[in-house]
Formats: structure tokens, C-alpha cells, sequence
């Protein structure tokens, strides 16, 4: 039998969300904590993201993703926080014990009162795309060509076609100009980006590469190397519209469509997960719907930028201390919140009533599913309105938090539902 060392707090990945929930539980009184990281060092995929634009909400200051992550390393070991890189987690259990095997120290076990998750997201293959052609070599996701040229100094190719228009895909595209490549294009299938608007002017426009929007790739050429992609226009139903196809000659395909929360531990577990976001459930405290296991960061919604994560994971660092401590507020009845039209992927999901009767600030936070201009966020309690917000313009590539402070929860009092909605018509 291995023996099992109780720890208060144990947190699973040391990306900007690990990073922050542990200093968080440590400020609320956690001592016995623990951070497992299965690369060789802490800071996730920051440490590949050598351009600047981190920081700008949380230190009001433009950092390099090291950089920004340097700062949490630099705080987690001044405040004698344990991270034991090189290590996997094997498995978390309902009760929370987690199994960790690593090279230097073989199979651990973990009996924890409080368990974060903070496994951060994965992209999407190709093989879930479905699109037709070889298999040869020159395809890429996005992130993997970056980690090729930012941390080994691999060069992926010269001719580019990047398909989709989230943010890696948009930065790479400018990555990828500054080396020498020649960016012939970004296809996206939608009618809009996917990513932030400051990335399109700043690494598409401002290098004149194409932003082709309601375009998809159709066949790809080459069979040891890539040759060439063909591109064609899409209607409605996102379909190639015959008669549209144009071909580039290229030599690499960057591929950019899409994230995909690291949930296989949480799903082990038997954590409920949402489908519209791909993370677990979870309430105003960012605990899941297993008892004193909690998910904070890409691994429970995808964000847009890295100042949202370490927040929200202060506060997830916070909560899961004071579970592990006994000082979890009780609560005694739960509010649902459910997306309305032209909403998707509300976190959190539900929120818990104080038995005292105190309220705090809650913070929801969601993406649009289209690009919506002078419209309005209505917020309605068991279906009459509580708040309305005008919008100038919302966007699917930029996530949207919505602020329900002490004075609107009373207000809300006891509804059973919340709504949250888009209405057009401002």
C-alpha cells in the first residue's frame, strides 16, 4: 500500500490558473498545498507566448506571456508554495484523492479536503474537422507551430494558409510574417473572427494577409509534403458553394479552430460537465457539482485573455481554502442561470444562496453567438427584468462579464431562475 499524505489543498496544473488559485488559497489560510504540473516547468502555455499583450487589465502594463507568468512563479515561491513539476496526475476521485506518478518520484497519493482543477484547454485536431485530402506532412495547429518556432527555433514552412481565426491562429500569422513566411491567407468558416478584434487589426491588417470570412478549406494536396489547399466559399449552412474554389500553393497549414477544455480528469470523477461551454458546472464559488472539487481557468470556459483567468482562479483558490479550512459559507437554496437568446456558455451555472442572508458581487461571464451591434444584455429573474445594459457592439471572440452586485441580488431575492439575453432591438 502507498502511503497517502493529506494535504489541504491540491491543484491540478500550473498555468496562469494554477498559479493564481494557489497563491489565493495560500493569502486564505491554506498551508498544506500542493500544485502538480506535468511539464518540466510552471507557467503553461504562457511560456511559448513570446508576444507582448498580457497584463494589460491586471498589472496595467503589456507583458510577454513569460513575463506575465514570471510574476506568479516569482509570488508562489516567495510564499514557499510547493510545485512539483514533471508530475501526472492519474486520476481524481469523487473523494478526492489524487494518484500522481512522475519520473523522480514515482506513484503518489493524495488525500486532499480540496481539489482545483486547472488543466487549461487542447486544440481541436484536424481529424475533427473532417477535411478531405492526404495525410502528408506540413499541418499543423497553430499552437504546435508556435511552440516549434518560439521555444526550439524550428521554422514549420514559407508558404502559409491558416485555417480558422481564433487568436493563436491570428498571432501566429503575424509570427510567421516576422520569420520570413509569406501568409497567402486566414479562412474562416464563419461570418466573423473568432478572435479578439485587436488581433485582426494587429496581425492581419496591419500585414495586409487576407481575412477570408465564410471560406473553408476543402481538399488539401501533397502526399509526402504538403503542395496546396483549395479554398471555397460557404452558404448559409456552411456548405462549399460550387464554383468558388480558389487553390494556394503552400507548403504549411496552420490549423486554428477551436479550443477544447482538458476535462478527462474531471469526467473520470463523475463532474458534470456543460456542453456548451466543455467545462464542469459549477456555482458562484467555481465549485463543480462533486463536494470540495473546484475548476477554474480554459479547463472550465475558454477565455479570451489571461488577466480574466487569474482572476476568476483567485477566487476558485479562495473558495476551495476555505471548504478545506470548514469556513465554506452554508448555503440553503440555488438559483439557476441558464443562457437566453443570442447567449452562450454563461459561467457560472447556478448560484448558492447565503443561509445568513449576505450577498457579494457575482460575476457572470459568456460569449455571444453572433455579432450583434446597439442592441442590449437584459438580465431577467424567473422572467421579469432586473437589469438591462446598452451595447455598442458584441462579438463571439470577445467574452462578456456581467457584474450582479449585493444591491441587484437583493433585488433578485429568492427567483429561481436568472436569464441572460441579447435583446437586438437595444
Amino acid at each position: 500500500m502507498l502511503n497517502e499524505k493529506h494535504l489541504q489543498v491540491v491543484i491540478v496544473g500550473a498555468g496562469p490558473a494554477g498559479l493564481s488559485a494557489a497563491i489565493a488559497a495560500r493569502e486564505s489560510g491554506a498551508e498544506r498545498l500542493l500544485v502538480l504540473e506535468r511539464e518540466e516547468q510552471p507557467g503553461g502555455i504562457l511560456q511559448q507566448c513570446i508576444h507582448n499583450g498580457f497584463g494589460l487589465h491586471r498589472f496595467s502594463q503589456e507583458l510577454t506571456g513569460p513575463e506575465y507568468a514570471w510574476r506568479d512563479i516569482e509570488t508562489c515561491r516567495e510564499m514557499g508554495i510547493d510545485i512539483q513539476t514533471g508530475t501526472t496526475v492519474l486520476s481524481v476521485s469523487r473523494d478526492r484523492k489524487v494518484t500522481a506518478i512522475s519520473r523522480k518520484r514515482g506513484l503518489e497519493v493524495f488525500q486532499a479536503d480540496a481539489v482545483i482543477l486547472a488543466m487549461g484547454c487542447r486544440e481541436r485536431p484536424r481529424g475533427a474537422l473532417a477535411t478531405p485530402g492526404t495525410r502528408c506532412a506540413g499541418i499543423y495547429s497553430a499552437g504546435t507551430a508556435q511552440k516549434y518556432i518560439n521555444l526550439m527555433g524550428y521554422m514549420p514552412g514559407r508558404r502559409v494558409v491558416i485555417l480558422g481565426s481564433g487568436d493563436i491562429g491570428l498571432i501566429m500569422a503575424r509570427r510567421m510574417t516576422l520569420q520570413g513566411a509569406k501568409v497567402l491567407a486566414c479562412v474562416e468558416i464563419m461570418p466573423y473572427s473568432s478572435g479578439l478584434n485587436r488581433n485582426i487589426v494587429q496581425c492581419l491588417n496591419d500585414y495586409n494577409i487576407p481575412l477570408l470570412l465564410e471560406h473553408t478549406v476543402t481538399d488539401i494536396r501533397g502526399r509526402e509534403r504538403l503542395e496546396g489547399v483549395t479554398v471555397a466559399k460557404v452558404d448559409q449552412n456552411r456548405q462549399p458553394v460550387p464554383g468558388t474554389e480558389r487553390n494556394f500553393d503552400c507548403d504549411t497549414l496552420l490549423l486554428s479552430v477551436g479550443l477544447i477544455p482538458e476535462n478527462e480528469l474531471a469526467r473520470d470523477c463523475g463532474v458534470p460537465l456543460c456542453g456548451a461551454t466543455g467545462g464542469a458546472f459549477v456555482d458562484e464559488r467555481l465549485q463543480t457539482e462533486v463536494p470540495g472539487i473546484f475548476a477554474c481557468g480554459n479547463v472550465l470556459h475558454v477565455h479570451d485573455l489571461v488577466d480574466y483567468v487569474s482572476e476568476e482562479s483567485r477566487l476558485a483558490g479562495q473558495a476551495a481554502a476555505e471548504w478545506a479550512m470548514g469556513r465554506a459559507p452554508k448555503t440553503e437554496k440555488v438559483m439557476q442561470v441558464q443562457d437566453g437568446f443570442g447567449v452562450r456558455g454563461t459561467v457560472p451555472q447556478r448560484i448558492a444562496l447565503r443561509a445568513d442572508g449576505e450577498t457579494e458581487n457575482v460575476h457572470l461571464m459568456f460569449r455571444t453567438s453572433n455579432v450583434f451591434r446597439d442592441c442590449a444584455l437584459v438580465l431577467t429573474a424567473d422572467g421579469a427584468e432586473v437589469l438591462r445594459q446598452k451595447k455598442r457592439i458584441l462579438t463571439p471572440g470577445e467574452m462578456v462579464k456581467l457584474t450582479l452586485s449585493p444591491q441587484l441580488m437583493e433585488k433578485i431575492g429568492t427567483a429561481r431562475t436568472l436569464t441572460v439575453a441579447v435583446d437586438v432591438q437595444g
